[in-house]
C-alpha cells in the first residue's frame, strides 16, 4: 500500500525531446463487450524513452473486466526487446492501485508518459528481460487507464485480477503459464488471485500483504486509526490526473470517476461497517477463502510489521494446501530487496532476487533449482535465521489461565505509573509506509483494589529458551460494555520490557470474547518472564470510543504455542536493522512485578 511519493531512478528530466507515447486512439470502452482489446502500436524501448526499462519493448493495451460490468482494464506490457514480437515467454503479472504513468500515488514529476517505475527494482534487479520474461502491470479498476469503481478488493476489482490473468495466458506471445508479484496491496491482489484457483496461475510472490482485508481497517469492531483516512487516500490515487501527453482513451478512462462520483462515496461509506462477518467483509476474508487452494506461494512478512500487520497469516498458511514458501522476520513493511542508506539490507537476508527467480523457474518454467533454498527463512527477536520446512513449527501447545481482573474504559485517562517513549511515526495518509499503531500506552505495574486503566498476569521466570511461536489467543469473560486491549510483553529479570504483541476488540456486554493477536516469533531468554497486560485501548493506533464503564474480567485464558530454539536448523541472514528501532520505541521499565501464576514452559521429554 504505497502512499509515499517515490520518484524512479530513471529520471524523466532533462533535454532530450518528448516522444509521442504509444496510442490506443478512441473513446473510453466501458460500453465494449468484445472479448480482447486489440493491442496498441509498435512498442516503444528505452532508447526511444527512458522511462522504458532497459531491455525492456513497452506496448500498452486494454481489455474488459470479466465480471460483465463493461469495465475496462488498461495494462503497460514490457518484453524483451531482443526477442521476436511472438516469441512465447512466462508472464509475470502485476495487478493493483499503483501503476498509474503520473505516479504510483501522487504525481511524480514526469515530464513525458511512460509506464510505472514500481518494481523496475525487481525488473533490473531480477534481469527479468534478459532471462526471457514478460512483465505485464495491470490498472485495477478505478485507477490509472481502467474505468470502474474502485472496491478494496471486493468482487469488482477480483473479478479485475481474473481477467489479467486469463487476458496474459491468451496472448500469442505467452507459454500460458503466469506468475504474479506484488508488495502490500498489489501482494493482496496475489493472495486473492490465490483463492479465485486460475489453472493460468502458477506462482505468487506476496510481499507484506494483509491476509483478511478487514484487518486492514478494523480490529475485532476497533476501527483502526486509518479506518477512513485509507479509503480516502486510494481514493486521491484514483482521481490522479494523467499526463498531457497520455493517449485520448487513458485520459478519457483517467477521468471516469469524475462523471461517477458515486464511486468514492461509496468506497469510502462502505469500508466503515465494524462488522467482520458482513458481505462485504466476507467477500475480503481471503484467508477463510484460501481453503483448499494450491497456487505455490512465496510469502514475506514483518512479525512486528508497522503497517499491513501479520493477522491471520496463520489460518491463511494453514488453509492453502500448495507449496509454499517464506521469509518472516523482525522489519517493518518493506520489500525483500530494500537497504539502508548505509546499504543494509532491510530484511537482513541476501539473495532475494535470485531466490525469486528460482521460484519462478521452478512453477513457470519447470527448471529443478540448482540451490537448494528453505521453505521457510525466519529471522526471530534474537535475530537469529533458522530454515524451517513449514511455519509454523510448535514443539507444544497449551493453554493457561490468566488473572481475573477490571480496569476501567477510559482509553487511557488515567495516571500510570510508567510511560512508554513515543516512537517516530509516519504522518498523513502513507498507506504504505504510515505506522497504523502507536506502542504509547498507560503501563499499571500492578493490580489495585481501585480499577485502573489494566491489570497484569506473569508467567515464572523462564528456565531455559523458550520461544512463542504462530499466533497467540486470549480469551475473555467479561461484564460491561466498552473496549479492551491486550498486550504481550517480555519481562527481563531488572524490569526493563518490551511489548512485542498486542490487539484490540469491542466487548459488547457479559460474553465470552477471542482476541487473536499478532502472528509471532519471540524468544525468551533464560530468566525473562511474559507478562500479559489487559485494559483499555491507550494506544492511537485505533479510533475506539471509550465507555467510561469497568470493564470486569472473570476468566481470561491465554493459549500458546511455544518452540524449543535449541534444534533450530540455522541459515543466512544479519539482524534486520528496525528490529533495534521497535525495541527502543516499545521497551519501558516496570516496577513491582507481580509473582508468577502460570509456566512458560517447552515439554519435558525436549
Amino acid at each position: 500500500m504505497n502512499l509515499r511519493r517515490k520518484v524512479s531512478a530513471v529520471s524523466a528530466a532533462g533535454a532530450l525531446a518528448i516522444i509521442t507515447t504509444v496510442s490506443a486512439g478512441g473513446s473510453p470502452a466501458a460500453a465494449q463487450t468484445g472479448p480482447v482489446a486489440a493491442a496498441t502500436d509498435a512498442p516503444i524501448t528505452h532508447e526511444e524513452n527512458p522511462r522504458v526499462p532497459e531491455g525492456a519493448a513497452w506496448t500498452e493495451t486494454y481489455f474488459p473486466s470479466s465480471d460483465g460490468s463493461g469495465v475496462e482494464l488498461h495494462a503497460d506490457v514490457l518484453r524483451p526487446a531482443h526477442l521476436p514480437v511472438n516469441a512465447k515467454t512466462p508472464v509475470v503479472l502485476s495487478v493493483g492501485p499503483y501503476f498509474a504513468h503520473a505516479g504510483q500515488t501522487d504525481p511524480e514529476g514526469w515530464d513525458r508518459v511512460g509506464p510505472s517505475a514500481r518494481f523496475q527494482d525487481f525488473i533490473d534487479g531480477a534481469d527479468l528481460m534478459a532471462r526471457g520474461y514478460t512483465f505485464v502491470m495491470v490498472d485495477l479498476r478505478g485507477f490509472g487507464g481502467s474505468t470502474g469503481c474502485l472496491d478494496f478488493l471486493g468482487p469488482g476489482e477480483q473479478a479485475d485480477i481474473k481477467a489479467a490473468v486469463e487476458w496474459a495466458a491468451s496472448r500469442p506471445w505467452s507459454t500460458g503459464k503466469v506468475g504474479m508479484y506484488g508488495k502490500s496491496y498489489d501482494a493482496n491482489t496475489g493472495l486473492a488471485a490465490n483463492v479465485l484457483k486460475l489453472k493460468p496461475l502458477r506462482a505468487i510472490v506476496a510481499q507484506e500483504p494483509t491476509w483478511n482485508r478487514y484487518n486492514y481497517l478494523f480490529s475485532n469492531g476497533v476501527p483502526r486509526s486509518n479506518a477512513t483516512s485509507s479509503p480516502r487516500g486510494y481514493g486521491s490515487i484514483a482521481t490522479m490526473a494523467p499526463l498531457a501527453d497520455d493517449s485520448d482513451r487513458y485520459k478519457a478512462n483517467a477521468q471516469y470517476e469524475a462523471s461517477h462520483p458515486e464511486c468514492l462515496s461509496n468506497n469510502q461509506t462502505d469500508t466503515q461497517d465494524p462488522d467482520p462477518t458482513s458481505p462485504y467483509w466476507r467477500a475480503r476474508d481471503f484467508a477463510t477463502r484460501a481453503v483448499g487452494t494450491h497456487t505455490p506461494l512465496f510469502v514475506t512478512s514483518g512479525f512486528i510489521e508497522d503497517n499491513t500487520k501479520p493477522e491471520d497469516m496463520e489460518q491463511y498458511l494453514d488453509n492453502h494446501k500448495g507449496p509454499e514458501r517464506g521469509w518472516l522476520g523482525q522489519w517493518e513493511h518493506v520489500r525483500g530487496n530494500d537497504t539502508t542508506a548505509d546499504g543494509r539490507l532491510k530484511m537482513g537476508r541476501a539473495g532475494w532476487f535470485d531466490e525469486v527467480m528460482r521460484f519462478y523457474d521452478q512453477y513457470l518454467r519447470g527448471i529443478k533449482p540448482s540451490v537448494a533454498d528453505p521453505a521457510f527463512a525466519i529471522e526471530d527477536s534474537l535475530a537469529n535465521w533458522r530454515a524451517q520446512a513449514t511455519w509454523p513449527k510448535a514443539d507444544s501447545s497449551y493453554r493457561v489461565r490468566l488473572s481475573s481482573g477490571r480496569y476501567v474504559d477510559d482509553g487511557g485517562a488515567a495516571q500510570s505509573t510508567a510511560r512508554l517513549a513515543s516512537p517516530a511515526q509516519a504522518k498523513g495518509w502513507d498507506i504504505e509506509n504510515a505506522s497504523s499503531t502507536d506502542p504509547l500506552a498507560a503501563v499499571q505495574t500492578e493490580n489495585a483494589d481501585a480499577p485502573g486503566n489494566s491489570f497484569w498476569s506473569w508467567s515464572k521466570p523462564v528456565t531455559q529458551q523458550v520461544r512463542i511461536t504462530a499466533t497467540p489467543e486470549v480469551t475473555l469473560k467479561t461484564t460491561g460494555r466498552g473496549n479492551v486491549l491486550v498486550r504481550l510483553w517480555d519481562v527481563a529479570p531488572d524490569g526493563t520490557a518490551t511489548m512485542f504483541n498486542e490487539n484490540a476488540a469491542l466487548l459488547d456486554g457479559s460474553r465470552s470474547t477471542l482476541v487473536e493477536l499478532k502472528a509471532t516469533d519471540w524468544t525468551f531468554e533464560r530468566g525473562h518472564r511474559l507478562g500479559v497486560q489487559i485494559g483499555t485501548v491507550s494506544a492511537s493506533g485505533w479510533r475506539d470510543v471509550p465507555s467510561g464503564q469497568t470493564i470486569k474480567v472473570s476468566d481470561a485464558r491465554l493459549a500458546l504455542d511455544v518452540q524449543d530454539p535449541r534444534f533450530d536448523v540455522p541459515t543466512q541472514g544479519d539482524r534486520s536493522p528496525y528490529l533495534d528501532r521497535y525495541v527502543a520505541a516499545n521497551a519501558t521499565t516496570l516496577s513491582n512485578v507481580g509473582p508468577g501464576t502460570f509456566e512458560l514452559k517447552l515439554p519435558h521429554n525436549r
